[in-house]
């Protein structure tokens, strides 16, 4: 099967995910990237604790079957040549990006020959994913930092290159939680991007190629700004109000699923979804 034909998989894990319970995102991880065969290597790049860290997820994979489970620690953009990181990600079958600094991983990672190797293991098939900061790093451009619970201006959210693994799309994590819609909403307003992704903790959206399904106890938010008829980014000063007309507002929870195509939502068990509210009309 050539490259092309491969399914390309991620799952971008909203931050906090159960380790202790049934496990149920780190439990798909597992699934898809082989079960009881699979060979996952923990990426640590973005924790300043990349032992406790990986340890804990070591834990968690051995404990659910995996064949085989290893750190690759990267402290610097000199051990992400390192040969021994390299033969892992060649065995690998899954990769996991930890939590921590988003900007750690791009810093050390980006532009790297591990860099290139994870994406072309990608490209043939294995599994990628991601929590918390390893999930804001999945788009080309992502959420460097910035501040919650506010409404949106340009000022509350820095952007930063991300590691491309799924182009053309904002991230943002903890989201519910942290009250991060005005940050995600000024976040796609400055980025070449129509859909924002908002993903809450103990939740994930797993793609495969073009198709999202959500899994977890909480949500995905998505706002689509495709179809939006008014915004006021190229008028304002950096500490002012964003203001945006007609852009469109999902929330997926366990179960439903979301077509990057069509930019439409899939009921379950059900073709794909027409409902759309405008981010207006959201509270009416």
């Amino acid at each position: 099967m050539v490259a092309s034909e491969m399914k390309r998989q991620l799952v971008i894990i909203g931050g906090a995910e159960d380790k202790e319970g049934d496990c149920q995102i780190l439990r798909e991880f597992l699934r898809r990237a082989g079960g009881t065969k699979a060979s996952i290597v923990i990426m640590t790049a973005a924790t300043e604790l990349p032992r406790e860290v990986g340890e804990n997820y070591i834990r968690v994979f051995e404990r659910l079957g995996a064949e085989s489970v290893r750190i690759v620690d990267t402290e610097s953009r000199e051990d992400a040549s390192s040969s021994t990181a390299l033969e892992a990600i060649e065995k690998a079958t899954g990769v996991f990006f930890t939590g921590g600094d988003q900007a750690r991983i791009t810093s050390i990672l980006k532009g790297t020959v591990l860099d290139e190797a994870i994406h072309r293991r990608f490209a043939e098939g294995i599994v990628v994913a991601g929590t918390s900061a390893g999930a804001a790093v999945m788009p080309d451009k992502m959420i460097v930092e910035g501040d919650s619970e506010t409404n949106p201006r340009i000022e509350i959210v820095d952007m930063g290159p991300g590691m491309g693994f799924l182009p053309g799309v904002v991230i943002d994590q903890h989201f519910s939680q942290r009250g991060r819609l005005g940050r995600l909403i000024s976040a796609l307003l400055q980025e070449p991007a129509d859909l924002g992704f908002g993903i809450d903790e103990n939740t994930a959206m797993v793609v495969t190629d073009n198709q999202i399904e959500v899994i977890g106890e909480g949500a995905v938010t998505i706002v689509d700004e495709s179809e939006a008829t008014h915004n006021n980014i190229d008028e304002i000063l950096k500490d002012e109000p964003l203001a945006i007309f007609g852009a469109k507002l999902h929330i997926l929870p366990h179960g439903y699923k979301f077509d990057l195509k069509s930019r439409r939502p899939i009921l379950q068990n059900a073709s794909i979804a027409d409902a759309s509210i405008p981010v207006g009309s959201a509270n009416s």
